[in-house]
């Protein structure tokens, strides 16, 4: 955080996309996120992650299950035309999905549910993701999150890798981003 900001609460920003090669003929793109935050709500005050389009999309899905009467922010939109080849269909969707996190995030319903914790501050799986909120695993949430600041990169107490045979995006948790991109227009203050 800006020394001397006390009012700053939340700054995020998606960032750094990186394409994957699935096989010959898939590809798909990661982004990084980075959340900046003096917020009492979060279990670390600067995180790291890398996440997917897909996992966006089920985010937001479990926000509207908790917020059905809310009008939830918008993705960008899943097209069949995206290209990731296209520097200016990925620039577009970053800079959409980002627009979504900042809407999220200026919402206090939305901070208290444990699966948006989970994905901006930790390394999950969408399935472990929603098997930790549910408190099916052998690890709690602020555990899954806190093993992330240690760059582990498995989830805690096993080596397992990730489950989810679509998801496959590596994270770095030790951002080296500076925060003062929220304030000066590489996002927005929350």
């Amino acid at each position: 955080l800006i020394p001397g900001n006390e009012e700053l609460d939340r700054c995020v920003w998606v960032q750094d996309p990186h394409v994957h090669r699935d096989d010959f003929w898939h590809t798909h793109v990661d982004y990084q996120i980075c959340l900046h935050t003096n917020s009492m709500c979060f279990w670390r005050k600067r995180s790291c992650v890398r996440r997917r389009y897909s996992e966006f999309v089920w985010l937001r899905h479990k926000l509207q299950e908790n917020a059905l009467l809310m009008d939830l922010p918008k993705l960008p939109p899943g097209t069949p035309f995206f290209s990731s080849r296209n520097s200016s269909h990925v620039a577009e969707r970053m800079k959409g999905l980002q627009q979504f996190l900042e809407a999220v995030l200026q919402r206090t319903l939305f901070l208290s549910d444990s699966r948006l914790h989970l994905f901006l501050q930790s390394e999950l799986s969408v399935g472990r993701m929603e098997a930790c909120s549910q408190g099916l695993t052998r690890y709690t949430i602020a555990q899954a999150i806190l093993s992330s600041a240690h760059n582990v990169s498995h989830p805690p107490y096993g080596p397992e890798t990730r489950d989810d045979d679509d998801d496959n995006s590596s994270s770095n948790s030790d951002c080296d981003s500076d925060c003062e991109r929220c304030v000066g227009g590489g996002g927005r203050r929350q």
